[in-house]
């Protein structure tokens, strides 16, 4: 007699606002992570390359890339969230609440704070708080993100509509600065770049330049390095058109180095407000990005500032173009992110 074991994924009548998911396979992270992703991406900001650099600042050592922890604790929650989903919409309220470093592990818990069935019938939007911690129970990373998922029965009952009520964006206060953090003997030299908190202007915006094109390998690569199990970024039958999509986390990590050229003293990111993944990513499109500050405010800790950014992400289109007259986004634009960064004063 044939039992099922496997795994299917959770349908969008599966959730249930209140619940908490416990995510499976705690990850234990040490440098390879950093190599790994150094490669995969062209990242090169000092504080995530060099320990004498990061101890300059007032840390211990040089922590993980910020984005390295949203992937591992993004990717925990796929098998649970996102494995039926047809697109993953939006994120609100991130914080990284403490660094992580070679050695911790890390683990995820999302709830369930809102869902809203489709007027298709056929989908629904379901919106999580996920929350990363490490071996201490410290929280390291939370974040909410808002996914549409597929129904398993069309004529199962819409749940009751909730809708989060989340805020447009983060204050200074909101975010967690490393308590020992100190820009006052940053080395500009070493870091690549002069620029500093003053010399950025609200309103001001920024052409990255360079391209990098999407190849199969290196996102089929990073997606595994996750442990991110969405069907559709490995399996050519998840989608009409055959392809692979890419995640849309190799988007941002790929925008965020490629931000460099710019904002290569934008050291840590600390806060998103939110984002939005416009259009999919396929292998071949060349990503590039530009960058709008949005707003700037000082920190109570020494010589660090924070800046609030726009990060945008496009397959050639022009730069500084984002939505069309419909206010919809242009077909080029892949990624509108929002999140707060620091950078010395």
């Amino acid at each position: 007699m044939a039992r099922a074991k496997t795994n299917k994924g959770r349908f969008f009548e599966d959730y249930k606002v209140g619940e908490t998911l416990h995510h499976a396979v705690p990850r234990t992270v040490k440098d390879g992570e950093r190599a790994l992703y150094h490669a995969l991406y062209p990242a090169r900001h000092a504080l995530y390359s060099s320990d004498q650099f990061a101890q300059s600042c007032g840390l211990p050592a040089s922590p993980l890339d910020d984005m390295i922890t949203f992937h591992i604790v993004f990717g925990k929650t796929v098998p649970d969230v996102s494995l039926n989903a047809v697109a993953n919409l939006g994120y609100a309220q991130g914080r990284w609440l403490a660094p992580v470093w070679p050695g911790d592990t890390l683990r995820s818990e999302s709830e369930v704070i809102g869902l809203k069935q489709n007027s298709n019938g056929k989908t629904g939007v379901v919106y999580v708080r996920t929350t990363g911690f490490n071996q201490n129970d410290t929280k390291v990373l939370e974040y909410v993100r808002w996914v549409m998922v597929r129904k398993r029965d069309v004529d199962a009952p819409a749940p009751e509509t909730v809708v989060p009520d989340l805020p447009k964006a983060l204050t200074v206060d909101d975010l967690s600065i490393p308590e020992t953090l100190d820009f006052s003997n940053y080395d500009f030299t070493l870091a690549g770049e002069a620029h500093r908190w003053g010399d950025y202007t609200v309103g001001e915006m920024i052409d990255h330049v360079d391209g990098v094109t999407v190849e199969e390998a290196e996102h089929m690569m990073a997606t595994r390095l996750w442990q991110n199990t969405a069907k559709v970024h490995f399996d050519t039958s998840a989608r009409p058109d055959g392809s692979r999509l890419i995640y849309g986390g190799h988007v941002i990590s790929m925008a965020r180095a490629l931000s460099f050229n710019g904002l290569a003293n934008a050291q840590m990111i600390v806060g998103l407000n939110g984002g939005a993944h416009a259009n999919p990513c396929l292998s071949g499109d060349t990503i590039r990005a530009w960058t709008e500050v949005l707003d700037k405010t000082d920190t109570d800790k020494p010589g660090v500032g924070a800046l609030r950014l726009r990060l945008v992400a496009t397959k050639g289109g022009e730069p500084f173009k984002l939505k069309g007259e419909d206010g919809k986004y242009l077909p080029d634009v892949l990624l509108d992110l929002d999140y707060w960064a620091l950078i010395p004063k």
